[in-house]
């Protein structure tokens, strides 16, 4: 007989191939929530439930949760976790599959703090689990309150968080980071001295994002010139699908790149399905100019870690490669490179 599989494991797992599929919320949720429950069990209780048949009456165990808990404790493969492992992403092209095994980890992630929704250690474990060496926690600044922004204080808790499971997860680590707002002025919107603390800076605009194409080229490179800022977020801001479709921001492509370039800032080519930012030709402009670049998730949720390959494909596509991009450095490189910009 075989021996019994792990369910939680086997739980969290389907979860996170849901998300990373974009399934329903719902759907994953269901199968995090099995997990939980069976987390709380007492040692042993698991075994009499499923022996008395009464894993039902837990919270947030249901018909088909039930049956892959029952599946895992007999030694098989659930049938769920086996259908999605089959379906799951399609197989990324020759080269983009080369970028893929080069980057090291990933410089724009979101936790429960702002707008994400899993805690800081949920998405180490799972950014462990993909092959990443690190990952830089960038929740929100202060003024998108609408995603939770963190204040000056909330951030320096934030650190300190970081600090204690880096001791507890170590080889792996997490960078200290922030997903900072660019002001219509090209300033940042957090405390300077607190940004110039930190391992990974991106800079995104997040308001006023139909300006006129001047006003914005200069509120970018006035941000691309700030020493604090590393990384130049999803760029042109546009949507491609969902409710919130929306084109993109115009500005002077060539100028912006110019200024990423002059300053030895990174250009980020954002994965998430919904963005895909920057669009092919402004990416194309940017290796055009010499920038270098960031292939980030922007994950808001562990499956969402997933999305690289995304980034990957539109990088190989537009002639990227590995010397350009930052996240292919070991973590050691990467803070060299991050620590450059404030030496003046």
């Amino acid at each position: 007989m075989p021996e019994p599989r792990d369910p939680i494991v086997d739980l969290k797992r389907i979860g996170f191939l849901l998300e990373a599929a974009q399934e329903p919320g719902y759907r994953v949720r269901a199968f995090r929530s099995a997990a939980t429950a069976l987390g709380r069990l007492a040692p042993g209780e698991l075994a009499i439930r499923a022996a008395a048949g009464t894993l039902r009456e837990l919270p947030g165990i249901g018909e088909v949760t039930e049956r892959t808990v029952l599946e895992s404790l007999r030694g098989e493969e659930p049938v769920y976790l086996r259908r999605l492992e089959a379906v799951g992403a399609t197989p990324l092209a020759e080269g983009a599959a080369e970028l893929r095994v080069a980057l090291r980890g990933d410089c724009h992630v979101h936790t429960e703090a702002s707008d994400g929704g899993a805690s800081i250690r949920d998405m180490a474990e799972s950014a462990i689990e993909l092959g990443h060496a690190y990952v830089a926690i960038t929740d929100h600044s202060p003024r998108l309150t609408v995603a939770n922004g963190l204040s000056p204080e909330r951030l320096r808790a934030q650190l300190g968080e970081i600090a204690a499971l880096n001791a507890a997860l170590s080889p792996f680590r997490l960078l200290t980071g922030i997903e900072v707002d660019i002001n219509e002025d090209g300033s940042l919107d957090q405390d300077p001295e607190l940004l110039a603390q930190l391992d990974v800076v991106v800079g995104s605009v997040h308001s006023a994002l139909r300006s006129e194409e001047r006003a914005m080229t200069v509120r970018m490179v006035t941000a691309l010139a700030d020493p604090n800022l590393d990384i130049l977020g999803h760029c042109t801001g546009r949507m491609k699908t969902g409710k919130r479709t929306r084109p993109p921001s115009a500005f002077d492509a060539e100028l912006v790149f110019a200024a990423a370039a002059r300053f030895d800032k990174a250009v980020e080519i954002n994965s998430r399905p919904e963005r895909l930012d920057p669009p092919k030709r402004l990416l194309r402009l940017a290796v055009e100019a010499g920038c270098r670049v960031s292939i980030d998730s922007d994950a808001h949720a562990p499956g969402q870690l997933f999305w690289l390959g995304n980034g990957c494909e539109r990088a190989f596509l537009c002639g990227v490669t590995v010397p350009m991009i930052v996240n292919a450095l070991d973590a050691d490189e990467l803070l060299t490179w991050t620590a450059s910009h404030g030496s003046g």
